[in-house]
């Protein structure tokens, strides 16, 4: 049994556990960037409460009110009021996003005032059709037009609003629509003879995020922002689009037919009013691979790491007969983990890149210089050194490459399994393990 436990199996699983080990204080580190992640979300937050929150403009609606008389056997008629909603006929949006980023503390978030341009056309022939298939009386003298939006603290201005031509304002309204807050102007839906022409400028500060509402016929979209790596997101992608590194421009086009709800509904209809924000289409003003996101890619691959180091200092211990403790495989371990919690906390203030560069000199020079006086051979420690570097340099490469992570990471690992049955092909693994 004694002879068994000096062997290299022994060792081996030995090693295998203290890798396993290391587990604990790599899942702290995750934590840690979650938590500080969770701080710049927290961040995000404020500055949106400043300024203007993720925005989705619903456009333009007309809230027609009515009146249904119902008749209950035994009981005295009951009068219930409500209002329908009817959509526009064909409904065109664009909008100019002036992005720049605000700060909270150390954190920036990317934020935009938008330019927008909004024409829409309510055909009075879609009122009366749904006026005739409703068993209620319509008010048209009391519709009132409203401007649906997710966070109405982000109005900067409303201009030129025109309805058929005459010039008209918005005011306030407590009402919403789907979750969104509304602006109503009042309208006698009876002055008007095929339909209702509306245009009006607005400009609209937002966090992140701006998307529409397909609340028309015929929908179209068209943005542009000087930001150069969009994330088109929401029901619909863009019919067109061009990105370069100066920004985009992108070009949206719905139909009534490509969305679950109809022209007209009622607006205590829970069903549709739950149905209009998944229906929503925009732009995300993506921070590609921020530095929470790289930290936690790169602590996904740190047990991996770690049981490499550890097996290169193995392949010294069995080919050399250069003895190394567990307590000192434990020390380079924690050597190792730190290393992320001095990336996590650098990236945070010098950038991901740098972060990583200072991060990975530190502990490579910490591990070459330590594994020098352990294995007594300072040849040793310097090569040593250079495969945690090489270690290190595999990692930042799987970083950067998001989209071929996975078959980089498969690759070097084949190759390192193919070495290592390489280098250990000679090797009694029951044979007791005997210094130097």
């Amino acid at each position: 049994m004694g002879k068994w436990m000096q062997s290299i199996t022994a060792r081996v699983l030995g090693i295998g556990l203290l890798a396993l080990l290391m587990l604990i204080p790599l899942t702290q580190v995750q934590g840690l960037v979650a938590e500080r992640a969770a701080l710049r979300d927290e961040a995000a937050t404020k500055i949106a409460q400043g300024w203007g929150g993720r925005q989705v403009l619903g456009g333009l609606v007309l809230a027609v009110p009515t009146r249904r008389t119902e008749v209950r056997e035994g009981k005295a008629a009951v009068v219930r009021d409500s209002e329908q909603i009817v959509l526009a006929d064909s409904m065109q949006t664009r909008a100019s996003l002036d992005v720049t980023k605000r700060s909270y503390g150390m954190y920036e978030v990317p934020v935009y005032v938008a330019d927008t341009h909004v024409t829409a056309r309510f055909l009075l022939a879609d009122l009366k059709r749904a006026e005739q298939g409703s068993d209620a009386e319509w008010s048209g003298a009391k519709a009132e037009l409203r401007l649906l939006l997710a966070d109405p603290q982000g109005l900067r201005d409303v201009s030129n609003l025109r309805i058929n031509g005459v010039p008209q304002r918005f005011g306030s309204s407590s009402e919403r629509i789907g979750g969104l807050a509304t602006v109503s102007v009042p309208l006698d839906l009876d002055q008007y003879d095929a339909s209702v022409d509306v245009e009006l400028d607005l400009k609209l500060a937002g966090t992140e995020s701006f998307q529409v509402l397909p609340l028309a016929r015929q929908s179209r979209l068209d943005v542009q922002a000087p930001w150069a790596d969009p994330s088109f997101s929401g029901a619909l992608l863009p019919a067109e689009r061009k990105v370069d590194e100066k920004g985009f421009t992108a070009t949206w086009r719905m139909l009534d037919l490509n969305r679950s709800y109809g022209q007209n509904w009622d607006v205590e209809n829970r069903d549709i009013n739950a149905m209009l924000a998944p229906s929503a289409f925009g732009v995300d003003l993506y921070q590609p691979a921020n530095v929470y996101q790289q930290n936690e890619r790169a602590g996904k691959y740190g047990l991996l790491f770690i049981a490499l180091t550890f097996v290169a200092f193995f392949m010294f211990d069995v080919l050399k007969r250069m003895r190394v403790h567990p307590v000192q495989y434990l020390l380079i371990g924690a050597a190792l983990a730190t290393f992320y919690v001095v990336l996590l906390a650098l990236s945070e203030q010098l950038g991901f890149g740098y972060a990583y560069l200072v991060a990975s000199a530190a502990v490579v020079g910490i591990v070459a210089g330590y594994a020098s006086a352990v294995l007594g051979a300072w040849r040793a420690g310097l090569l040593l050194g250079g495969v945690l570097a090489l270690v290190y340099a595999i990692l930042y490469g799987l970083i950067g490459a998001e989209q071929y992570a996975l078959l980089i990471g498969a690759c070097v690992l084949l190759m390192v399994v193919a070495l290592l049955m390489y280098l250990t092909r000679r090797i009694d693994w029951y044979s007791p393990l005997e210094p130097a």
